[in-house]
């Protein structure tokens, strides 16, 4: 079942809701990787690989929000009004920063689900949020919070922004801008994503997310390439980058490796698909 038409309406309705607000919101996850390549497809614009996956669905919407939001909470009122007039409602445990609306059934089935998410803990540096690993609790609080990204040291940096052409669940019309991650920021995420699930079976053992890092490599541009490496080379230093060239060194070192075995699982990979210019770009991008 593929749902990005349904996901398509399910951020138009987050958009038209909060449409008098500036909040410039940034969709990550899988979403975001299906977005950036219809743009680069649609256009006709060359990129890294000739060759990629097939397009696989996913029914998370993983809203980004920049660290000015969580400092000035104030303008996060309308964010956390609207996600309960569509009707979502928290998922235990993460209450305030994962939302979840049931499928046709009242089930799980079909139902759709909101991440809330921002950049690294140390944006918050010496701001009234609370922030632990979980979590940035804005101060005064708004009734949002935001799960932090430390690997997404970049956020802010090299953003792509998308006109989104949608229909709100209500029929209405509704245009508006959002923003995709540089694909320095997706890989980073992305590979320590696939650290972390590689032995949850219920998250398919990560095979989803080698098979996105592939993604987000093959639909690079050749300019977002340039900025990549020279992203790379500025922040180089830097403990987070250091440990996403240590996962690229333990599960991405040759065909035969771990996370090309999961690539090659995943039922959205293809035989055709470019590994060797893959594993190159991925090396040559973050090497040891």
């Amino acid at each position: 079942m593929n749902l990005m038409p349904t996901l398509q309406t399910a951020l138009t309705d987050v958009l038209y809701e909060t449409r008098s607000e500036a909040l410039r919101l940034i969709i990550g996850g899988g979403y975001g990787i299906y977005l950036k390549r219809e743009h680069v497809r649609e256009n006709g614009i060359r990129t890294l690989l000739r060759e990629w996956p097939e397009a696989r669905s996913t029914n998370d919407l993983d809203l980004f929000l920049r660290p000015e939001l969580l400092i000035n909470s104030a303008r996060l009122k309308p964010l956390a009004v609207a996600i309960q007039r569509l009707g979502y409602r928290v998922i235990s445990g993460a209450e305030k920063f994962q939302f979840a609306k049931p499928g046709p059934d009242g089930g799980r089935a079909g139902g759709l689900k909101i991440d809330l998410l921002t950049g690294p803990r140390s944006s918050f540096d010496g701001s009234p949020a609370r922030v632990d690993a979980r979590r940035v609790r804005p101060h005064p609080s708004v009734d949002v919070h935001a799960h932090p990204v430390d690997e997404a040291l970049t956020l802010e940096e090299g953003l792509l922004p998308l006109s989104i052409n949608g229909v709100t669940s209500g029929g209405i019309a509704h245009e508006a801008t959002v923003f995709i991650p540089h694909p320095l920021t997706f890989t980073m995420m992305k590979l320590f994503a696939f650290r972390d699930r590689l032995a949850d079976e219920s998250k398919d053992f990560a095979r989803y997310h080698a098979l996105d890092i592939y993604t987000v490599l093959a639909t690079t541009t050749e300019k977002e390439w340039d900025e990549a490496l020279e992203l790379r080379e500025t922040h180089r230093a830097v403990p987070v980058v250091v440990e996403a060239a240590q996962i690229v060194r333990d599960h991405f070192s040759g065909k035969d490796s771990l996370g090309m075995l999961r690539l090659r699982e995943s039922p959205y990979s293809r035989p055709d698909l470019q590994l060797d210019d893959f594993l190159a770009a991925l090396h040559e991008l973050l090497p040891s």
